[in-house]
């Protein structure tokens, strides 16, 4: 039956260390991309500048990334370092008083001299996009059928109907069970981990060569976050996507991802193979993310170093 569709004395900031990192990947990860060519989403030299009643400040400054289809590049930094800016700027979803420079390439495609209706072609049906928190992402008052349509009857030209066998199929993909009964209900009627769920299917019902996935697992428990993660390295296994993981969780770097970008105060700082920048980070700030997991035979000292204020140095965030 179809479902109802109604309703961190400051730390040097401008090195950026590259690992060599062309060694094998361990079992379950994708071989490093040594051919810049095959890079799905490429960004260079990205910076994204705010208006303030204080004056401009630069929130992310001359950023550059890469990312290939079939592998997991992990962004990682504090909280405020411009991980979450960097992926909206990708989206073209930043504020109206922020303005990006730089380029932003999706399948060849340069983002940022897009119209916006060119854009939206783009968002969604290239790259797609998990957000931090489905409740506030989620429209409360429309069925999940409804939000899960929205997209393919855009994007791909079909019926209501049509997209409704579509979107039950990726929702049987992510392993929700029942997924009939889940079209019908609305976000509410969910628990954290579905809701999660349906927001990564939502994501995939168009296919894109990239899912930006910005902290997807921080308001679940342990137990729904480890089968997000895994449910995120079964779909690039099995689909070949790429997959840019934001978080702040260096645990979830180690068992996830292929590769590592460290950011801080809105700059890159260390790139690498996971292997590599973990067991022996060259970068001060990423040397102090390592030691801040804490360990019982550890004795702690005091941190001697704070990031600058936004007052004291541009790309400050």
């Amino acid at each position: 039956m179809d479902p109802d569709l109604s309703r961190p004395g400051d730390l040097p900031h401008r090195a950026v260390v590259q690992l060599d990192w062309r060694q094998p990947a361990r079992p379950g990860r994708s071989a490093p991309q040594e051919d810049v060519v095959t890079a799905f989403l490429s960004v260079e030299n990205l910076s994204v500048r705010f208006e303030t009643k204080d004056g401009p400040f630069l929130a992310v400054d001359d950023v550059s990334l890469e990312l290939a289809r079939g592998e997991i590049l992990a962004l990682v930094g504090e909280s405020g370092s411009g991980k979450s800016m960097t992926s909206l700027a990708m989206m073209r979803l930043l504020p109206e008083t922020a303005t990006a420079t730089g380029d932003i390439l999706i399948d060849g495609v340069d983002v940022l001299a897009l119209g916006r209706r060119a854009m939206e072609d783009v968002r969604g049906a290239r790259v797609g996009m998990i957000f931090q928190e489905p409740m506030t992402s989620l429209n409360p008052v429309l069925t999940i059928a409804r939000q899960m349509t929205e997209g393919l009857v855009r994007h791909r030209r079909i019926s209501r109907g049509e997209a409704a066998v579509r979107a039950l199929a990726t929702l049987t993909d992510v392993g929700i069970p029942e997924p009939d009964r889940v079209m019908r209900q609305y976000p509410h009627q969910l628990s954290g981990g579905m809701r999660q769920r349906v927001m990564i299917a939502a994501a995939l019902t168009l296919d894109p060569g990239v899912l930006i996935a910005d902290e997807p697992t921080t308001a679940l428990d342990v137990t729904v976050q480890a089968q997000v993660l895994d449910l995120l390295v079964d779909l690039k296994n099995r689909l070949g996507s790429g997959i840019l993981l934001i978080t702040h969780d260096i645990g979830v770097v180690a068992e996830t991802a292929d590769r590592v970008a460290v950011m801080r105060a809105g700059r890159i700082v260390e790139t690498g193979n996971v292997e590599a920048v973990l067991s022996a980070p060259q970068h001060p700030y990423t040397k102090g993310l390592l030691a801040s997991h804490l360990t019982l035979d550890r004795v702690m000292t005091k941190r001697g170093s704070r990031p600058p204020r936004l007052t004291e140095k541009a790309g400050a965030v």
